[in-house]
């Protein structure tokens, strides 16, 4: 099995995004704006938390994937790469992440 990466779920949320296609869930999230995706972002968010709570393994990968595609509609709605998110990270990895909390709050 090939691996599937979030590179590669990005590419097909890109392809599918204005694609016109009536039966595209990503389609119709990009037509209807940045406060539908937020809002859906939101709601897996929270399935996620509840998931996780719950103890429920299977309910949690499910909602995992909610969460993570519905993350990239967000993010490309907004045109933002994930290369830019992973930059981020990337930066973020030579220090601890209380030291890295601290430097931004210190900005304001």
């Amino acid at each position: 099995m090939a691996e599937f990466s979030l590179s590669d779920l990005e590419t097909i949320i890109r392809e599918r995004a204005h694609s016109g296609d009536p039966g595209s869930w990503t389609a119709k999230l990009f037509a209807r704006g940045m406060d539908k995706a937020a809002q859906k972002l939101g709601e897996e968010a929270v399935e996620t938390v509840i998931a996780a709570v719950g103890g429920d393994r299977q309910a949690l990968v499910s909602e995992s994937a909610d969460l993570i595609y519905h993350w990239l509609v967000v993010l490309g709605v907004a045109g933002i790469p994930l290369a830019d998110v992973l930059t981020e990270l990337e930066r973020r990895t030579g220090r601890s992440g209380i030291a890295e909390k601290a430097s931004r709050q210190d900005r304001g």
